[in-house]
């Protein structure tokens, strides 16, 4: 079957992560050291050991994730018919497994990213809700009325039915009232370090921008769907173009699953810590196959098929 890969973003670490897959793969011990060294830091024992408060850091949380990812790909490293999405961060993991980026450039660049949205979060405070039961084209209504007076937006089209929103406190909390009066099912607020790709991320755009613009992309064969886009991308300065504008723009998921199936995709396999994007994989799509690679168990499975 044509396989595409899928990358977890923030939201699916645990501590833990990563542990099994260093004591069974001498690979993976590699690339967690390898990341420990680029960033003159030890992510590996906040990974392995934590403590939950630390890892859960914006500027600790994106990079583990990101390098839990990889590792498990460096072991599998398959070579047929490919495609490649990942959610927000996981958008730098696809594009490592994709070829596009060296691995040792691009763990400064997420570690950067973490860095940059969590000060972003603090000079501009906001917050995300989740929005379950309306349609996308209501949740964007509403969010757009508020907006003249206050920032708020969708920030996640996740699957059908489920939209994040993004932005200041006030903006977030109106659209939570306005969105509850339109029949939404469930409307909760997200524990989170800032508004994730509003405008309020706008502020760590030009640092971000500036490290992009130094960063080595090469031409790819096999396709990653935008985030921005939820189109597939092969040409380097488009991907630097939109792993910029990603930071203040909607993640359009669940368009970016159905066009990797009508492009002929029948296999999603997440690589990465949780089970997050299979949940979502299965309500956007429910006719295609979805599994997931997450511990070494799972990783010794999926090889010895």
């Amino acid at each position: 079957m044509n396989s595409a890969y899928l990358f977890p973003g923030q939201g699916s670490q645990y501590v833990g992560m990563g542990k099994s897959l260093v004591e069974r793969f001498p690979e993976a011990k590699e690339v967690f050291q390898e990341a420990d060294d680029a960033i003159n830091f030890s992510l590996s024992k906040i990974c392995f050991d934590g403590p939950e408060e630390i890892l859960k850091q914006t500027s600790n949380t994106q990079p583990a994730i990101f390098v839990h990812s990889i590792a498990i790909w460096k072991i599998l490293n398959p070579s047929n018919g490919i495609m490649f999405a990942g959610h927000s961060l996981g958008e730098y993991s696809a594009l490592v497994a994709s070829g596009a980026i060296k691995f040792s450039d691009a763990i400064k660049i997420v570690r950067l990213r973490g860095n940059l949205m969590l000060r972003a979060g603090i000079e501009q405070p906001g917050t995300m809700a989740a929005i379950v039961g309306l349609e996308n084209n209501i949740v964007d209504e509403i969010c757009t009325q508020i907006s003249k007076s206050e920032t708020v937006q969708s920030a996640n089209f996740n699957s059908p039915g489920q939209v994040v929103i993004s932005g200041s406190k006030n903006g977030v909390s109106l659209a939570m009232t306005a969105l509850k009066l339109r029949g939404a099912k469930l409307v909760k607020e997200l524990v989170v370090s800032g508004a994730f790709h509003s405008p309020l991320m706008v502020s760590a755009k030009s640092e971000l921008d500036e490290a992009l613009q130094d960063l080595k992309i090469n031409e790819i064969i096999n396709p990653v769907y935008a985030n921005v886009t939820a189109k597939p991308v092969l040409n380097p300065n488009e991907i630097k173009k939109l792993l910029s504008e990603q930071l203040t723009s909607p993640v359009k998921w669940s368009e970016s699953i159905l066009n990797m199936v009508n492009d002929g995709a029948e296999n999603f396999i997440e690589i990465g810590p949780g089970k997050v994007l299979q949940g979502l994989v299965k309500r956007i799509s429910p006719t295609v196959t979805i599994s997931g690679i997450n511990t070494a168990e799972d990783l010794e499975k999926f090889l010895n098929k």
